[in-house]
């Protein structure tokens, strides 16, 4: 019976360790997510935290109607700090995180601090699909963007139907209620 009181006892102590260990490593990784500069009108709601961040590189899709080509979405790849792949991002507009769960959003706002790209967004969520990192995000922004934006010509009556396919990167940050 004693060496059964010793074993529970270092298991004990083990567990509180690896609790411990947890909560720094959590607490860490929250402190080492800021929010990011941004102008007023794309800043998150009062009462929200920043919840994961990430770099977003791909592409936005055009369609030529005829006489103006049209966002038809985008299709690129989500990227943590270390470059690993954590999700995508397609139409809807949607993000999906490696969890499986998934965001959608519609803009609220927006800021054109680069003309030669795509705008800067606030986005409020308008749904959501499965328990992971995405479940609870209530807004969204999506700066420093870079290229992606529709082509100035190229889409006349003989061009309908045609697509075009602009490479972007953006940084993506997703927020939630505290």
């Amino acid at each position: 019976m004693r060496h059964r009181s010793s074993s529970f006892g270092q298991e004990l102590a083990v567990l509180g360790a690896v609790v411990f260990a947890a909560v720094i490593v959590g607490s860490q990784s929250a402190q080492s997510q800021t929010v990011p500069a941004a102008p007023e009108n794309l800043k998150p709601p009062a009462g929200e935290q920043l919840r994961a961040h990430a770099h977003a590189a791909g592409q936005q899709i055009y369609l030529c109607d005829g006489s103006k080509w049209t966002l038809s979405g985008p299709k690129a790849n989500l990227f943590d700090e270390a470059g690993q792949k954590v999700g995508s991002h397609f139409t809807g507009p949607t993000w999906q995180w490696s969890d499986g769960s998934q965001v959608t959003g519609r803009p609220i706002a927006s800021a054109t601090p680069n003309p030669d790209s795509i705008p800067w967004l606030l986005l409020t969520s308008t749904g959501h699909t499965g328990d992971g990192l995405m479940k609870n995000v209530s807004s969204s922004q999506h700066l420093q963007t870079k290229g992606g934006k529709a082509p100035a010509d190229g889409c006349g009556a003989s061009h309908k139907g045609e697509q075009a396919r602009i490479s972007y990167t953006a940084e993506y940050y997703f927020y939630v209620p505290q």
